[in-house]
């Protein structure tokens, strides 16, 4: 991996864990903000891979301009069947995860939502302003190609989805509400998950290349758990859907 590369993957975890720690720490701890406040923080906090990205620009990406790089990045041709494809895919995998785990708890369907803290409208403006516009710039459209052009469909959607989950690293620690043995299954559902998320991605950019297809599928998987209550076992039910995932795009991958 290229010096450039490996310093913009560094310079975003600092960054970021630099935001969260400094920003929504202070804001939280100093100035105890309210939730609202709060949210807006964290969103902000989600641009750090764009920030980085776009402060370094000259450095990271040589002898290209930014507006450039974007319109690389939003050139290929977008299909919407398959738009449509990678949201559903990615709906309906925690569709079906929340089915099995009320069938294993003897639980309603139902019961597993509730409207949250915000109006629709509001978690839907949470959602796409965090890490589906956030993120993207950074990690598919700069991170991505880079990768897949080193290394194998499955190793560099493997690489992507690790690199991504243990950015998220200090909110497994500081946002979540798992502690003590839990954190572990929690852990490994992040680092499954997101790597699943990275090959359904891959898959439907590999010809199509451009970066709605993964803010779709990002905002897809953020958005219903603005309204999700559940428990550690539904993760690692999740875990297992995107195993399946995994193993049935690589089969498609090979096959083609």
């Amino acid at each position: 991996m290229e010096k450039r590369v490996k310093r913009y993957i560094i310079s975003t975890y600092l960054v970021f864990w630099f935001m969260v720690l400094g920003i929504c720490g202070t804001a939280s701890m100093v100035f105890h903000c309210p939730p609202v406040v709060m949210r807006v923080l964290s969103n902000v906090c989600a641009w750090a891979p764009t920030i980085v990205l776009l402060a370094g620009f000259r450095y990271f990406c040589p002898n290209q301009s930014i507006g450039g790089f974007y319109k690389r990045a939003f050139s290929g041709k977008i299909s919407l069947l398959k738009l449509i494809m990678a949201g559903g895919i990615t709906l309906t995998a925690t569709l079906i995860t929340v089915f099995l785990l009320s069938i294993v708890q003897g639980k309603s369907f139902q019961s597993y939502w509730e409207l949250g803290a915000y109006p629709l409208w509001a978690s839907f403006l949470f959602s796409i302003t965090t890490g589906p516009t956030g993120e993207e710039s950074g990690w598919r459209g700069y991170l991505r190609p880079y990768l897949n052009s080193k290394y194998s469909f499955f190793y560099a959607s493997m690489l992507q989805g690790i690199i991504w989950a243990f950015w998220h690293t200090v909110l497994w620690f500081v946002d979540s509400d798992f502690q003590g043995l839990d954190m572990l299954p929690y852990i490994v559902s992040n680092i499954i998950v997101m790597s699943g998320l990275c090959f359904i991605m891959n898959y439907f950019m590999e010809g199509n290349d451009n970066l709605i297809y993964g803010i779709v599928v990002h905002f897809c998987f953020n958005f219903l758990y603005c309204f999700l209550n559940v428990g550690i076992l539904f993760y690692a039910i999740l875990s297992l859907v995107y195993i399946l995932l995994i193993g049935i795009i690589y089969f498609l991958v090979k096959r083609r």
